[in-house]
């Protein structure tokens, strides 16, 4: 089971939490292509999280295309090339490429703390309106492609009468 986050001023809930873990998993290779996720239960185990916690991880990489479920038989990571692009046209969100190689964020620290750093709260603020610009425009394009589909099928029921 891994450790809590160390930074209790991360807020972001404990499912983003299990779900970074797994995408860089995946994305430096030590679950492949193909191979399958570990099981709900075992993600339970490894991150000390519930049910629901764990099928939420697994649910946030299954929107970005990084694994896809079979039902009955479990999730497993979709196909990339050795370049690390996925076959389904997977697009890291902003945020995560933005910070891919930083460690996660932590409170943020004053001139007068003991270890003399900077404020980093700008870094943070830049991530997560970057994140809810692109929530934004996914929520619209995805209520366009609602009304796509229900013009569709109007179109088909139509036809078929």
């Amino acid at each position: 089971m891994s450790p809590a986050p160390e930074s209790k001023q991360d807020r972001r809930p404990p499912y983003q939490h299990a779900a970074d873990e797994l995408r860089r998993d995946i994305l430096q290779g030590r679950i492949k292509p193909g191979e399958q996720m570990p099981s709900i239960r075992e993600l339970q185990e490894r991150f000390g999280v519930a049910n629901m916690t764990a099928r939420g991880a697994l649910n946030v990489l299954r929107d970005e295309g990084l694994i896809y479920t079979i039902h009955g038989r479990g999730s497993f990571v979709a196909d990339h090339d050795a370049a690390g692009e996925f076959s389904v046209g997977y697009t890291p969100p902003a945020w995560y490429l933005a910070n891919r190689d930083k460690t996660p964020p932590q409170a943020e620290q004053t001139e007068g703390s003991p270890d003399g750093s900077e404020a980093t709260g700008g870094t943070l603020i830049e991530m997560l309106t970057a994140l809810r610009d692109e929530l934004r425009a996914l929520s619209a394009e995805h209520q366009e492609l609602r009304r796509e589909v229900e013009e569709l099928k109007s179109q088909q029921s139509k036809s078929q009468s």
